[in-house]
């Protein structure tokens, strides 16, 4: 599928989408959503990792808090230079040059965005939602891809909320009224890589002897 311009991204069936993980968590809750962010940032790190090998593309769907004269690199500088609260986390999950990402003005991803888009372009089936909090955006960007006909994995160690309570019955509701997987990261079985085809004029590889 070719965009305006005649090119494509990189497809794949199952996109990686963190949500609201460049934050610097200066409000109230901000201490007690910390404590449960940081095994989080951990988890959703080594999976994001995971995704990469399986050519998996990586999505930030981030709250522009306010911030409307702000782009997604001046929040991500803004949590790393000012000493706010959410460091620990943003430094553990820094954006790479070829992650995508999405500004929202609201709790779901697809509010008002081009996230639909973009899946579209990336033909995308399958949704892995990850990040803050499970019980409120998290939850609401899942409502809205499970109304588009997405499938839906949420790692219930990939997403963390204020409280356990919280976290545990919007896991619940992803899992029973979603249809959602909400194992643990670990035990999400990947699609293996996708070989790329060879550009125009390439030979192929040597066979082997």
């Amino acid at each position: 599928m070719g965009d305006l311009h005649g090119s494509a991204p990189d497809t794949h069936e199952v996109a990686l989408v963190l949500i609201d993980v460049i934050n610097d968590l200066e409000f109230p809750e901000g201490d007690e959503l910390l404590a449960r962010a940081r095994p989080m940032a951990s988890a959703l790190r080594a999976l994001k990792r995971r995704c990469k090998a399986a050519g998996i593309p990586a999505i930030y769907v981030n709250d522009n808090f306010g911030r409307w004269r702000s782009d997604f690199n001046q929040q991500v500088q803004h949590c790393l230079r000012d000493g706010v609260r959410g460091r620990p986390i943003v430094e553990q999950l820094l954006p790479e040059d070829d992650d995508y990402f999405v500004l929202k003005p609201m709790v779901s991803g697809f509010f008002s965005t081009t996230l639909h888009l973009l899946l579209r372009h990336l033909e995308s089936k399958t949704l892995i939602l990850t990040g803050l909090a499970t019980n409120i955006c998290v939850l609401y960007t899942a409502v809205d891809a499970h109304m588009r006909g997405f499938e839906l994995i949420v790692p219930g160690d990939c997403a963390a909320a204020n409280t356990g309570e919280e976290h545990a019955a919007a896991l619940d509701q992803l899992r029973r009224v979603l249809g959602a997987d909400v194992r643990p990261s670990r035990a999400i079985a990947l699609p293996p890589a996708r070989a790329r085809p060879l550009s125009d004029g390439a030979a192929p590889p040597p066979s082997p002897r």
